[in-house]
């Protein structure tokens, strides 16, 4: 129930991430590489400037990815034409 960078309340049932690299408001399509699965999220947010991580998805983000189970997951991100 926080606000996000952009002003906006976390929601963990949308399709939301955080990218220190990325402009906000970007769509990104975000690929497991174990199992293939895809989604497609907008950054909304940015993370600590210490996090290496290259993104953070959201709660419903991560299910559909299929890797709630092990937190951390290996990922292919495409950035989509606006």
């Amino acid at each position: 129930g926080r606000k996000m960078t952009n002003g906006e309340i976390y929601r963990p049932e949308k399709y939301t991430a955080a990218c220190n690299i990325l402009p906000l408001n970007t769509w990104i399509k975000v690929t497991n590489l174990k199992n293939k699965k895809s989604v497609i999220v907008s950054i909304k947010d940015r993370m600590n400037p210490k996090n290496k991580r290259l993104v953070d998805l959201s709660y419903a983000a991560a299910k559909k990815l299929g890797y709630l189970s092990s937190g951390l997951t290996r990922v292919k991100v495409e950035v989509l034409p606006p």
